[in-house]
């Protein structure tokens, strides 16, 4: 992985606002990540500093080895749980402002 797509994908991460979430496939689709399972290696390898707590699975499950630490700083920015699952109809962000010219058409 190159530098700027590391950057740009830290920078997506970053923008997620507190009180939405937001999955790996949405930080791949809207960074230009070639694979979600890349966004995941980018935050366990640099993302102490990033809104972690803010990224979920598809399913909108947390990572299992985070799951009481990310639903527990979830919860304290107002996004609740059904169990282990966020509701991403209800809390998922949506990006204001049209696509970025390189970003994908439609993501949302």
């Amino acid at each position: 992985m190159d530098d700027e797509l590391h950057e740009r994908i830290r920078a997506v991460i970053s923008d997620v606002p507190a009180g939405t979430v937001a999955t790996y496939g949405d930080i791949a689709a809207l960074s230009g990540a070639p694979s979600p399972r890349l966004v995941g290696r980018v935050l366990a390898e640099d993302g102490h500093d990033l809104p972690w707590q803010r990224i979920l699975r598809a399913d909108g499950t947390p990572a299992p080895h985070l799951v009481h630490e990310q639903l527990e700083r979830l919860r304290a920015e107002g996004v609740l749980a059904d169990g282990q699952r966020v509701n991403l109809r209800k809390y998922r962000w949506q990006p204001d402002g049209p696509p970025e010219e390189d970003g994908p058409a439609g993501l949302f």
